[in-house]
């Protein structure tokens, strides 16, 4: 009976049998030697280390206009543009994001496309690539900035009309990302069209695969430029998200504040020298000198701020507003081409359907046809025989 138990029941593991000496904390146990991983097969130090690790960024700088290529890790670049880890995360080309622009206390984060990039006062960073339109963003920037700055110094002043550089580096932005999917458009309507017609006139499996595979693109491109529309929308009817894409006028506020801080402690200084060394009446005790120009400058500085406030950003508003709706027009009408060709692609449907109908009924007729001729000519059959046999 023994014999026929321990042929049956399986072996026992390895590390069931541990000897007294492999119980020490000191030493490894059997059980841990032949314990395998939760995870086996994934490096998860690995995918954290991609993740922290260094990227190439393409900086381009407002005042030169010079592009270079630099390396910088994630935690760096969220430190130099005050931006958290998840606005970094929509620039993460291991990641698929829809069309974002958000506006932040000192960047823009520009998700379009194949533009990602971080836009300051002083300088833009693009994700290193050597996609088409990449390159044609950075080559366009700088030719703007270039003549922008030949202009000024011919001119000697900046024109009224001039965006700041953020805008000017949001404007390219827009119009690579329009450019790219209008292209993406026309390729679709350059194939569909024909394929369409041809499947009208010929209803085959091949025809009716390759339409199919175009309409699966239509959805996709749809979906992306709706997006697209819909986020430039949605930034056009919000004005403090707008007004938080003020990067330059933001930091000359910020520039202004931090020296009128400077000469209001410093005349701070000589108002509590004067207050030290000027002889104080024992009767009246009036407000130290040091306060009273505190306070003046506080409430100079705050009327400032609002008459800044007030008068700054409601102009500037108008004028980021104009040039979304000068985008928002265009990716309108690349829309307005997907909706056409959907319309046109749903005719199609109709119409195949209406003649695979026809067809089915005038099958269904002719089969029917078909069984009458054949019960009259049996139904003439037997009177023929009857016929026959009574003559």
């Amino acid at each position: 009976m023994a014999e026929l138990k321990e042929r049956l029941l399986p072996p026992k593991p390895s590390f069931a049998t541990a000897t007294p000496a492999a119980s020490n904390p000191q030493e490894p146990s059997a059980a841990c030697a032949g314990h395998r991983p939760l995870f086996q097969g994934m490096d998860f130090l690995g995918l954290k280390k991609r993740g922290q690790g260094r990227r190439s960024w393409i900086c381009v700088d407002s005042t030169t206009g010079g592009s270079q290529v630099i390396e910088v890790d994630k935690f760096t670049m969220m430190r130099r543009c005050d931006l958290p880890a998840r606005d970094l995360r929509l620039l993460d080309p291991l990641f698929v994001y829809p069309s974002t622009i958000l506006g932040r206390e000192k960047a823009i984060v520009v998700n379009l496309e194949q533009i990602r990039c971080i836009i300051t006062a002083d300088e833009v960073f693009l994700l290193n690539s050597s996609d088409v339109y990449v390159l044609q963003y950075v080559a366009e920037l700088q030719r703007r900035l270039t003549a922008h700055s030949v202009d000024a110094l011919a001119g000697g002043s900046t024109p009224p009309d001039c965006l700041p550089f953020e805008f000017r580096a949001l404007e390219v932005a827009l119009e690579a990302a329009c450019t790219f999917l209008d292209a993406q458009v026309a390729e679709l309507e350059i194939e569909a069209y024909p394929a369409l017609d041809e499947l009208t006139s010929k209803i085959s499996t091949l025809n009716l695969e390759h339409v199919r595979r175009l309409k699966s693109r239509l959805v996709a491109l749809t979906r992306r430029v709706q997006k697209a529309r819909d986020e430039i929308e949605q930034l056009m009817d919000d004005d403090g998200d707008m007004a938080e894409m003020y990067l330059t006028e933001k930091k000359r506020r910020k520039e202004a504040s931090f020296y009128s801080d400077q000469s209001m402690q410093g005349f701070g200084c000589i108002g509590a020298g004067v207050s030290v060394s000027a002889p104080v009446s024992p009767v009246s005790s009036p407000p130290e000198p040091r306060k009273l120009v505190e306070k003046n400058l506080s409430l100079a500085r705050s009327r400032q701020e609002d008459s800044m406030k007030s008068s700054g950003n409601t102009e500037n508003v108008e004028e980021l507003e104009m040039l979304l709706e000068a985008y928002f027009v265009v990716i309108d009408s690349t829309l307005n081409k997907l909706t056409s060709l959907k319309e046109y692609i749903d005719d199609t449907e109709d119409f195949i359907n209406i003649q695979l109908t026809f067809a089915t009924s005038f099958s269904t007729d002719l089969v029917g046809s078909r069984n009458l001729y054949k019960l009259a000519c049996l139904a003439l059959k037997e009177n023929w025989v009857k016929f026959t046999k009574l003559y």
